[in-house]
């Protein structure tokens, strides 16, 4: 190693978050936006060994001056990726690099005991981030393909999940998750408050347009819930809602209810086959007794259906 690049490395900024987020949209930005000003290096979880605090395809997004965000591990580890992804900066050259078990970095452990391997991409064009972007912004999901030998990054159709496809590694985005409640009830409140809490985006449907405006906002990252006290005014919003591609259908009520639900839908033409689409009564655990254990419950059952649909 010669002097200049000798005096490089002792040069390099120490490692900062810059943003508590997870959120794939808000990291693309974010790389999208610094690229403009400086380097960016993408680091992607590639492989997993033994138990992992994140799912395939997790990623930090690091900046040339040190700042970082996104995580490939419970946090305990980031540091470390940003400072492999500056010195891959200084390098011009991608790497790749494992943590925990397997690895040679004695002194950085995970504590789930097992081990990860992240590859780092340097970014040379922000085209297909921006392109990325896009489809996120328009509610569609969209995949990268990352080329260790190459070097590159293209944009890919979306799988159901993140994986190595030959000799790419192809990353999954998806749009937020979209809340959507109809109802008149002090529930509809508290489910909107925790869904807000939680990071989904919210809508509350008006009363009298929840049937007509269901069909234009509902897309296969939404969650549809119906928080009515009286079958006829749920049941419009239901059979609109049964019409989308909604991941989760769920409606209020205890079993006898969503018995009278069932036999007013069957006689109103609607399959078994689209009836098992309602989950009733809402919720993960049950019954709640008020409308705070209700919100708990309901979000999540949605949390878990997303997980079960999405990977």
């Amino acid at each position: 190693m010669d002097l200049m690049n000798d005096i490089s490395l002792h040069a390099l900024p120490t490692p900062v978050r810059a943003l508590l987020t997870d959120e794939p949209i808000e990291l693309l930005t974010f790389a999208a936006d610094a690229f403009k000003a400086g380097q960016v290096a993408i680091a992607t979880l590639v492989e997993i060994r033994g138990g992992a605090a994140r799912a395939l395809g997790s990623q930090v997004i690091i900046l040339s001056d040190g700042r970082f965000a996104g995580y490939v591990s419970g946090g305990c580890v980031e540091a470390a990726v940003a400072a492999e992804a500056l010195l891959a900066m200084v390098d011009g050259c991608d790497r790749t690099v494992s943590f925990g078990d397997g690895s040679p970095f004695l002194d950085v452990v995970l504590p789930c005991g097992g081990g990860i391997t992240v590859a780092i991409h340097v970014l040379r064009r922000v085209e297909e981030i921006e392109k990325a972007l896009t489809y996120l912004k328009q509610r569609q999901a969209i995949g990268l393909r990352y080329w260790p030998e190459r070097q590159s990054l293209v944009l890919a159709s979306p799988a159901d999940r993140a994986r190595w496809v030959g000799g790419s590694f192809l990353t999954v985005y998806r749009p937020s998750i979209k809340v959507i409640i109809s109802g008149q009830t002090i529930e509809v409140r508290s489910v909107a408050r925790l869904a807000e809490c939680s990071g989904f985006e919210v809508t509350v449907l008006a009363p009298d347009r929840g049937s007509s405006l269901i069909r234009e906002i509902v897309d296969p990252f939404s969650a549809v819930l119906l928080l009515h006290h009286d079958l006829e005014q749920e049941i419009p919003v239901l059979e609109a809602a049964l019409q989308t591609s909604c991941f989760y259908l769920g409606a209020l009520g205890s079993r006898r209810t969503h018995r009278q639900r069932l036999d007013r839908l069957l006689r109103l033409g609607h399959s078994e086959i689209e009836l098992a689409r309602i989950k009733a009564p809402i919720g993960l655990f049950g019954p709640a007794r008020d409308s705070a254990s209700l919100a708990l419950s309901v979000l999540a059952d949605v949390a878990a259906s997303r997980l079960w649909a999405f990977g």
